[in-house]
C-alpha cells in the first residue's frame, strides 16, 4: 500500500510544523523511547552529547520524507539499519517501534494541530514501515521480537 499525495503532504507539513513549534524534537523522542523500553538507554551510554541520537533521529525522518516522496533509498537505508541495530542485539520490532514513537510524540507536541487525517496518514505510513520491516526480516531469517 502506498501513501497517497493527500497522506504525503500531510506527513511533510506535520514533521515542518514540529520543526517550527519544538526545534529539535530528539530529547523528547529518545525521553519517550527509554520510558517505553529502558533497556535502550544502554545502548546510548557513550552518546554523551546526544549527537548519535540526533543523527538516528534525522535519519529517520529523511526515510520518512523518502517514503513520502521519490522512494530512492529508504527501503535499502531500513533494510541496511535492521542489519545493524540486529548486531547490536536491536530485534526488528524493537527498531519499528522507533518510527511509532516519533509518530506519538510529534502528536503530542502538535496537540490541537493533531487531526484525524494526521493521524491516519501517519497510521498509513507506520503500517507501511511495519509491513516492510516484516518482510525484509523474513526476507533475511531475522526474527521480530
Amino acid at each position: 500500500m502506498s501513501l497517497t499525495e493527500s497522506q504525503k503532504q500531510i506527513i511533510e507539513h506535520s514533521i515542518e510544523r514540529v520543526a517550527e513549534l519544538e526545534g529539535d524534537p530528539a530529547e523528547k523522542v529518545y525521553d519517550r523511547l527509554f520510558a517505553e523500553q529502558p533497556e535502550m538507554r544502554e545502548m546510548f551510554v557513550l552518546d554523551r552529547d546526544g549527537s548519535a541520537r540526533g543523527h538516528m533521529l534525522a535519519e529517520a525522518l529523511n526515510c520518512v520524507f523518502d517514503l513520502a516522496g521519490p522512494r530512492s533509498y529508504a527501503p535499502v537505508l531500513i533494510q541496511s539499519e535492521l542489519t545493524n541495530h540486529r548486531n547490536l542485539g536491536v530485534p526488528p520490532a524493537v527498531f519499528a517501534t522507533f518510527f511509532r514513537v516519533v509518530r506519538d510524540c510529534f502528536r503530542d507536541i502538535l496537540g490541537d494541530e493533531w487531526d484525524k487525517a494526521t493521524d491516519a496518514a501517519w497510521n498509513a505510513l507506520l503500517a507501511e514501515i511495519g509491513s516492510f520491516i516484516e518482510q525484509q526480516a523474513a526476507k533475511y531469517g531475522m526474527e521480530l521480537s
